[in-house]
């Protein structure tokens, strides 16, 4: 969503680099490059002459003027200011003391208000709570029946009384389902209305009408991320016609530019409070201003993907691989590796478990083009395996590599790959686990052939010589045994040793190694 304002921002922070002080040329060619990247990124006018007024005017100040590192300084002053127009903290909903939690969805035509009211519900359902979805919507034709799948699907209840497509009203709707909330338990009731147009003033009139009959605790916008500036005066619009507590963003997997997101909270003073970033039902969470705000800036969202970590990982799972790759529980085999592969695939694609990490912007490109289906095909390398080759992957020769290539349909080739990936990752897993550091990388602690001389220098390691050849039959192999034993009895003794305690004759020693004949002054 947020590519091409992340490039551009990265290419004016790369331009402050190795500057021990910033000029006011400096600072002035810096924020002319934000405000066209803002510009670019379809953020609002208004917001963007706040945005660069504001980081001018801490750049010129102390903070950066006495900074050891004033770039650094410069990419924090951006970052806080980023937080602040997208609403600063983040917000979370507010739950009634008494009776069911009332919570309203309006929004534009085609904003995807209905999957997103089985996402919230699905999301409320993981906290705790017992929602029920409200089919309120019945002018968009199957609205109804599309927020019934998707209900079942989450397993939420939905009370749908009227079939929808023209037929019903939605205000009597709305009204009942507080009610009926009431009488089956559910704490939360989400209501989906109709879409509209921000210049619809019957439909605007009938979601007032709702909001005042069932008056709600929480009436959320939803707004498409993707269509640019027009999402400002849409919401303002809906704050002025409707009214409203909070934004939901959908759509943020998208490739529009995202200035919407940076627009809205600090246009219409109301926060974002959740994101939806995939087509999944799981694809939802809270909005976190200062995460955002992070990934715009390319230090990835470290926190997001330790939380989605520990919903989606089983601990007693991870502990066990853990014990093996310390040496304490095994040997980790594929098994293992194949059971930590499919607990990452929980996470969602690879492509964006990869994109929550710090600096991999530069990597997009990459990111964007990973065949997700390669975690498919390693996965059918694996299991064309038998139970004892997975658990030894030692075993697996040349003939067992071409079975396992025509079992899973794949190439001899990617076979080898996979077995020489898997010894060199667990060769380095166990020594990451062991605490050794990172095997092959140069100054890291328990690197082989890293010596502790003074100046950390490694130490040449001696080459071993070959020994003596046997022969691979027993009786001629003892034969040459035999022979050595016997040449080692008639070999003249060691003259720089003593063995049994004998006296060595050091001339004759001399003599016997035919040294030079100047060579016997140095021997006195």
């Amino acid at each position: 969503m947020f590519a091409t304002l992340s490039d551009r921002l990265a290419d004016t922070f790369k331009n402050l680099r190795g500057k021990g002080r910033l000029s006011e040329a400096d600072i002035d060619a810096t924020a002319r490059e934000i405000r066209i990247a803002l510009l670019e990124a379809d953020v609002a006018l208004p917001v963007v002459k706040e945005f660069v007024g504001a980081v001018k005017e801490r750049a010129r100040g102390e903070e950066v003027s006495g900074a050891l590192n004033p770039a650094q300084q410069i990419i924090k002053i951006v970052n806080e200011e980023l937080v602040t127009i997208l609403g600063g903290e983040t917000r979370r909903l507010r739950y009634a003391k008494n009776g069911p939690t009332v919570i309203m969805l309006a929004g534009l035509q085609g904003a995807g208000k209905t999957t997103l009211a089985a996402k919230l519900a699905l999301w409320l359902k993981e906290q705790g709570k017992s929602p029920m979805l409200v089919a309120a919507d019945l002018q968009r034709p199957n609205a109804v029946k599309q927020l019934q799948v998707n209900g079942e699907r989450v397993g939420v209840t939905v009370f749908a009384p009227e079939p929808g497509n023209g037929v019903g009203d939605p205000v009597a709707v709305a009204r009942g389902s507080i009610e009926e909330a009431k009488r089956t338990l559910h704490d939360v009731v989400i209501v989906d209305t109709a879409g509209r147009l921000g210049i619809d003033a019957e439909l605007m009139k009938q979601a007032s009408d709702i909001r005042d009959a069932v008056t709600p605790d929480e009436v959320l916008f939803v707004v498409d991320a993707m269509i640019g500036q027009d999402a400002v005066v849409t919401a303002q619009s809906f704050l002025d016609g409707v009214g409203y507590d909070g934004v939901v963003l959908t759509k943020l997997d998208g490739d529009a530019r995202g200035g919407a997101a940076l627009s809205i909270a600090s246009i219409t003073g109301k926060p974002v409070m959740f994101a939806s970033n995939g087509e999944k039902l799981t694809d939802f969470d809270l909005f976190h201003p200062d995460r955002m705000a992070s990934r715009i800036l390319d230090m990835g969202d470290v926190m997001t993907l330790i939380e989605q970590a520990e919903k989606s990982f089983d601990s007693e799972q991870a502990l066990k691989a853990a014990q093996k790759l310390s040496g304490q529980g095994g040997e980790f085999t594929l098994d293992d590796f194949l059971e930590q592969m499919q607990q990452v695939r929980k996470l969602g694609s690879m492509s964006k478990i990869m994109g929550m990490l710090p600096g991999m912007g530069q990597f997009r490109e990459q990111l964007e083009n990973f065949d997700e289906r390669e975690i498919d095909r390693v996965q059918a390398i694996i299991q064309s395996m038998t139970p004892a080759e997975r658990a030894n992957p030692k075993m697996i020769d040349g003939s067992r590599r071409a079975r396992i290539a025509k079992g899973c349909g794949r190439q001899v080739s990617d076979v080898n790959q996979l077995v020489d990936r898997f010894f060199e990752a667990r060769k380095m897993m166990m020594q990451m686990a062991r605490g050794g550091g990172m095997p092959g990388m140069p100054g890291m602690p328990g690197m082989p052939g890293m010596g502790g001389g003074k100046r950390g220098k490694a130490k040449p390691q001696q080459k071993k010589g070959k020994g003596a050849k046997r022969s691979g039959n027993p009786a001629k192999a003892a034969q040459e045994a035999q022979a050595a034993k016997e040449k080692a009895a008639a070999a003249p003794a060691n003259p720089f040793g003593t063995p049994g305690g004998e006296t060595v004759d050091y001339e004759q020693a001399a003599a016997d190694l035919n040294l030079p004949k100047d060579f016997s002054k140095f021997l006195k």
